[in-house]
């Protein structure tokens, strides 16, 4: 970036009256941030030499919008004086006021020119940074200058002054690479004779904590969209390729995965940058300080070493390292985040954070990547449904751990205005594809024979029959948790029980109500999925997941289901929006126990793409695709 600042600022977790704005510097330094008379101010900490601040303003007003600016050791760094865009707000949340929730998930960075458009579609986070944008009257509307071909005008209603936003899954595609940084591990990798180590990773495929740092970067540096990440709250989630497609599917695949010797590198890499990057900004500052792991990076990464010594060396290249061997908990010595031990000057976090990044792999219940947020008098839970799951054994498989599960339970209760519960993995599948997945669990742990157990484990990796429909223990614990909210047997029931989710790359609404007819559920139970934001989905799988969706493929997929052995569903839903197979972005919006959601798109004719140069961005136009009162 040049000026000491090297990815961020990114708004991150705001209530009434606190906000965190998280930043990557090119050094360590003290990094302050100015908001309305007030400043927050924090050293840096590193991990594998990179650094890294998370600065919380405290003492806000409810309902606020503050400009802010970032220093970094006293030298204004944010915003940029030639930036197109309008100020970065701080917005604190106002109870008083309708709460609206952008959300949706698997975002693959694009150049935005034709042959990106034409291959991945227009990016909806680009889309919506522009509006909103052009709502709060930006000089460029926030545009690099290159577009053409679209429209300016104020926003509508449910898009003004977003609330929140929460990335639900693929922030990160970290083995689905794109061509630059494709060449940035080429010549990263050059430098070492991996080929001659016989350790070589895969090629498109990102290893180290490094890599996943410049990934991180390239993700997050468009300049539109940097600047919405900046002016917006914003929460996340992770999803498989934020690590690796299919992660955690099961035991097979875990013990495929364990034998190649990069795959500790990998995971260790993986899960340490998403705490750095991601899971950091999702707690509120107490919480952080409550975290043992981040008060230990703190202390080490921050020290006097790290503030007054030369910055250390960057990580070498992982693809060197020696085959992965089981153990190394302790924090003492590195367990494979980089492939190589961090700078021993002191002043550096690599080795608690790769310790605590291996630990969680191997021990679920080590920490809980799961976390609540309450917006007003409704509260959102986001779960984590891909590092705590118990895999190990056919038979017993669930896709929350037992502490996670229980922690899970005692937030679905009532006496709130609309529960709200996030997972990257949507719970209500079209019905097709939930008998299948729930036919083909039963098929892996043998109900069809031991011979027909290989065949259904190749079936499952291969077109990914891994959602919660693939962990009915799981499925029908937290369906029957639902259930009674909605009943108002866990407290006053909410207007509405909101599921949001993503993954699948394409968006619909379901509505569930009890299977057996029973009557006295004073709340609906509601499926929202919006994915993808950037990925579009091939015409031929399209017509897959249009058949899927079909009352016959559920009827079918049924009868398969009870031939296994697997138990009627106590829910039963259908969908009644979608699906939708447009890149898109949702706003939910609860006001009191009023709750709407509106998906949005952009509309873009081929033609009209390929009419541009190879260098032209469209400006994309945000389109209303569907419309849906939840609770009236």
């Amino acid at each position: 970036m040049g000026n000491g600042l090297r990815l961020g600022p990114l708004l991150r977790h705001v209530t009434e009256t606190t906000a965190t704005v998280w930043v990557e510097t090119e050094r360590p330094c003290e990094v302050a941030v100015d908001a309305g008379g007030h400043t927050a101010r924090s050293r840096t900490f590193t991990v594998h030499g990179h650094h890294y601040a998370l600065c919380d303003l405290r003492g806000l007003s409810p309902g606020t919008a503050l400009p802010y600016e970032v220093r970094i050791d006293g030298a204004a760094v944010w915003p940029q004086p030639d930036a197109p865009h309008p100020p970065s707000l701080i917005r604190t949340l106002d109870a008083s006021s309708p709460s609206r929730i952008l959300f949706g998930s698997c975002h693959t960075p694009s150049d935005h020119s034709r042959a990106a458009v034409l291959r991945y579609g227009v990016d909806m986070l680009r889309a919506y940074a522009l509006r909103l944008a052009g709502t709060r009257g930006g000089p460029d509307a926030g545009g690099s200058g290159r577009a053409r071909g679209g429209e300016g005008g104020p926003a509508p209603e449910h898009e003004a002054d977003p609330s929140l936003l929460l990335l639900i899954g693929d922030q990160v595609y970290a083995d689905e690479l794109q061509p630059r940084m494709t060449e940035f591990l080429a010549r990263r990798r050059a430098q070492a004779d991996s080929r001659a180590a016989g350790h070589a990773p895969p090629p498109d495929e990102v290893v180290s904590f490094d890599e996943y740092a410049e990934l991180y970067r390239q993700a997050w540096s468009d300049p539109d969209i940097r600047w919405l990440l900046s002016t917006v709250p914003t929460l996340m989630l992770f999803d498989d390729h934020d690590i690796r497609d299919d992660w955690n599917t099961s035991g097979t695949w875990r013990e495929q995965m364990s034998h190649n010797p990069w795959w500790r590198p990998r995971i260790t890499s993986g899960l340490g940058a998403y705490w750095v990057y991601q899971h950091l900004g999702n707690l509120s500052p107490d919480e952080r300080a409550a975290d043992p792991v981040f008060a230990e990076v703190a202390r080490t990464g921050a020290g006097t070493a790290s503030a007054l010594s030369p910055e250390p060396e960057r990580d070498p290249p992982s693809h060197g390292v020696a085959p992965a061997r089981e153990g190394g908990h302790g924090t003492g010595g590195t367990p494979g985040g980089s492939g190589a031990a961090p700078p021993s000057g002191g002043g550096d976090g690599a080795a608690i954070v790769d310790a605590f990044a291996w630990r969680a792999h191997r021990d679920a219940q080590s920490y809980r990547w799961s976390f609540r947020f309450d917006i007003g008098r409704s509260r959102l839970l986001m779960v984590d449904t891909r590092c705590g799951r118990v895999v190990d054994d056919d038979t017993r498989r669930r896709i929350l751990d037992s502490d996670e599960a229980a922690w899970l339970d005692e937030q679905l209760t009532g006496d709130v205005d609309h529960l709200v519960v996030a997972s990257t993995l949507p719970f209500l599948l079209p019905p097709g594809v939930h008998h299948l997945e729930s036919w083909n669990e039963a098929v892996c742990a043998g109900a069809w024979g031991q011979a027909l157990r290989g065949p259904g484990e190749k079936l499952r990796q291969e077109i990914d029959l891994e959602h919660w429909a693939a962990f009915q223990a799981s499925f029908r614990s937290v369906g029957d948790s639902l259930l009674r909210v909605a009943r108002g047997e866990r407290g006053a029931p909410p207007a509405g029980v909101l599921l949001l989710g993503g993954d699948v790359h394409f968006s619909y609404l379901a509505r569930a109500r009890a299977a057996d007819g029973a009557r006295g559920a004073a709340s609906d139970i509601t499926q929202l999925v919006c994915s993808p934001m950037c990925n579009r989905m091939p015409p031929a799988l399209r017509r897959l997941t249009w058949l899927s969706a079909r009352a016959v493929t559920g009827l079918v997929g049924s009868l398969m289901a009870r031939a296994a052995g697997v138990a009627r569903p106590r829910l039963r839903w259908r969908l009644e929006g979608g699906p939708w197979y447009d890149n898109a972005l949702a706003t939910l919006v609860l006001d009191g126990r009023s709750a709407d959601v509106v998906w949005s798109h952009s509309p873009l004719a081929k033609r009209a793409v390929q009419r541009l140069t190879p260098s032209e961005a469209p400006r994309p136009r945000v389109r209303e695709l569907g419309r849906h009162t939840l609770a009236p």
